[in-house]
């Protein structure tokens, strides 16, 4: 019988710039070193998706993943983080199982992941308030803090950090007692995980699906204050409560494994980047920092796209952006195309293009986006 190669992916391989929302690119090296332990994980002679979960092999992975992103994000010793399945959708309605209370819970909303947070959550809150929103701007913008209007006694505030779709990012959480409340912080960072430093004295609670910064789809990653634990609806299921998961080290059902580990080598990965004197997690912030400035520029200077968003809402993650002339758009991604440029088309529900500039992303990547749109926009003059 023909022995199956050692490795699927030369290192030596020019690979296309893949722009996807999510699923979104992994970075080569991580899938380099997952192609070459496929078959045997360190001479255990099985494969990670073969394993126990509750065997030692596992264990270790899971747990060296857990020590990793803690210390990546510098998460305080108060909080639990949790491996879970379902990704960020499924937990606009296991947030308010746990968190609730069955009772008041404000949202932000400031586009599409917002507006279905908040309409899951109706379900199980007996109420809902949507204390600001920038629908009247077409979500093109953020509603500033001080003119939220915060109920008093709400079980928690939930904001979308980052919107994939609209391509806005707060790029500050805001300070709920700053604002008068005592209601916890609930983020959906799952479009800029990892991207950015967290300031965790602001949140009570973090979720975010891995696969736009952080591996494949179907791990979820949620961070949770530990005085949150407990408190979850009588109709939560057990495998959705946050202290059951957290008290069994997120092993109550078997968990995501193949995802942990990818996770697992992404936030090794992360650990090793270095941008000038930072390293991590801030190396990370400056790259998407001179990425997002770069393509923006090359929007801001065109005749031909825009994007909408208010400069200083914009998201350094999602830039969603239209041509002036959209009969040329079919030409735009044909072009994209041939050049190795892939998953440029916008959301169905906006239209247009969007670039995903996630983690494994380079600045290659985008300045070859940007020399090909400035080639197209001179080739149609």
């Amino acid at each position: 019988m023909k022995q199956a190669p050692a490795a699927f992916y030369a290192p030596s391989m020019k690979r296309p710039y893949n722009f996807s929302a999510g699923p979104a690119a992994i970075p080569a090296e991580v899938l380099e070193q997952a192609a070459a332990e496929m078959l045997d994980w360190h001479g255990c002679g099985m494969g990670v998706m073969e394993m126990s979960h509750r065997g030692k092999e596992f264990r270790s992975i899971c747990e060296q993943a857990q020590a990793k992103l803690r210390e990546l994000l510098a998460v305080p010793a108060q909080f639990k983080i949790l491996f879970m399945q379902g990704g960020g959708l499924a937990e606009n309605a296991i947030v308010p199982l746990n968190l609730s209370r069955a009772g008041t819970v404000d949202f932000v909303v400031t586009g599409s992941w917002s507006q279905k947070s908040q309409q899951e959550a109706r379900k199980y809150a007996a109420q809902v308030n949507v204390v600001a929103s920038s629908e009247d701007t077409g979500f093109t913008s953020l509603p500033d803090p001080a003119t939220w209007t915060l109920s008093r006694g709400a079980s928690y505030l939930h904001l979308c950090s980052n919107e994939t779709i609209n391509g806005v990012e707060f790029q500050q959480l805001p300070d709920l007692q700053a604002l008068g409340s005592d209601a916890p912080l609930v983020i959906d960072f799952s479009s800029h995980v990892a991207s950015r430093p967290v300031d965790w004295s602001r949140v009570g609670l973090a979720f975010g699906g891995a696969q736009k910064n952080l591996g494949p789809a179907g791990l979820t990653l949620v961070v949770v204050r530990e005085d949150l634990l407990g408190h979850a609806l009588p109709a939560c299921p057990s495998a959705f409560d946050y202290r059951t998961v957290a008290e069994h080290q997120s092993m109550y059902n078997t968990p995501p494994t193949w995802g942990i580990y990818i996770a697992g080598l992404t936030f090794e990965w992360l650990g090793r980047q270095r941008e000038g004197p930072f390293s991590g997690i801030a190396a990370m912030e400056q790259r998407h920092i001179a990425k997002a400035q770069l393509l923006y520029d090359a929007i801001d200077n065109s005749g031909l796209y825009l994007n909408k968003v208010v400069p200083h809402c914009r998201s350094r993650m999602n830039v969603p952006f239209f041509l002036r002339d959209e009969s040329r758009n079919d030409d735009f991604l044909a072009g994209a195309r041939e050049r190795g440029l892939l998953q440029l088309k916008g959301h169905k529900s906006v239209g247009g293009m969007r670039a995903s500039i996630y983690n494994a992303m380079p600045l290659a990547g985008v300045q070859a986006l940007v020399d090909y749109m400035r080639e197209f926009e001179q080739k149609r003059a």
